[in-house]
């Protein structure tokens, strides 16, 4: 299995477990930035040079030599589960993607078709995420109509491959409280260009592709949805302290306790 969805800095100063929709293009550029000094020109997901990525072949014994023996310092970023789940559907659901397409070819037709979902013109946000977070469900506990894509399934199941294969994490910070994170990573390592976080932009890679959330978060969430959202995300909910009960409190309640998730996600 090795290592999938992590990333290293050709100088092997750090290794980052990508979880999808939680920062992951702004932690991209900044590793990218620490070896060489200037941020890669375009979408990171797309370079295939200046960064080490389980993806690209010639990089997997180099990160999986590095991780088995702990060589780097080793972190991830996780978001609010409501917040994530928002943002996939406005991203991949309601957008159009930068090559110009809807995410995933047939995707929003099936979705359309089946789960009676409506992305098109000025369409009811709430009863279209709601029927899209039901399809959601389908992929995580069902496996259909298709394998749950990475953008809307668990942070604790991406998490937990880097465990499961003989790594171990430093760090687990959070979106909401990026900078304080993304910080003491910086702090810990030895990069070889200086990073001044105050100094670098955000690679928000997914904004302006879709509608802006017309509503407050809550309001997509009803009973039924709150249910399927603890059905597919409890443990997310539950390691990364983020509080069920309050949609609109994006905050977490309090720290990643470290031994808890290895021992939890490690099996």
């Amino acid at each position: 299995m090795g290592f999938p969805g992590t990333w290293m800095t050709e100088s092997e100063s750090m290794v980052y477990r990508v979880v999808p929709k939680c920062a992951c293009s702004t932690i991209g550029q900044i590793m990218f930035y620490s070896d060489h000094g200037r941020f890669f020109d375009g979408d990171i997901h797309d370079a295939t040079t200046g960064l080490h990525k389980w993806a690209q072949e010639a990089s997997q014994p180099v990160i999986e030599a590095n991780v088995k023996a702990h060589k780097s310092f080793a972190f991830t970023c996780v978001r609010n589960p409501y917040s994530r789940i928002l943002s996939s559907f406005f991203d991949k659901i309601a957008g159009i993607q930068r090559n110009g397409k809807r995410y995933r070819g047939n995707l929003v037709p099936q979705l359309a078709q089946k789960y009676g979902v409506t992305v098109d013109g000025d369409f009811d946000q709430i009863a279209s995420f709601r029927r899209f977070l039901l399809f959601a469900r389908d992929t995580i506990r069902f496996r259909k109509p298709m394998e749950p894509d990475i953008h809307w399934s668990a942070m604790a199941g991406h998490i937990s491959t880097f465990i499961v294969n003989g790594g171990r994490y430093d760090h687990i910070f959070f979106t909401e409280r990026f900078n304080e994170g993304m910080q003491l990573v910086l702090d810990r390592v030895a990069t070889p260009v200086p990073v001044v976080l105050a100094d670098v932009p955000r690679f928000n890679e997914s904004a302006g592709h879709g509608p802006k959330q017309a509503h407050p978060t809550s309001a997509y969430f009803d009973d039924l949805s709150r249910h399927l959202m603890w059905e597919c995300y409890r443990k997310d909910f539950q390691l990364f302290r983020y509080d069920f009960d309050d949609p609109d409190n994006k905050m977490p309640k309090g720290e990643v306790d470290l031994d808890e998730v290895h021992a939890k996600l490690g099996d």
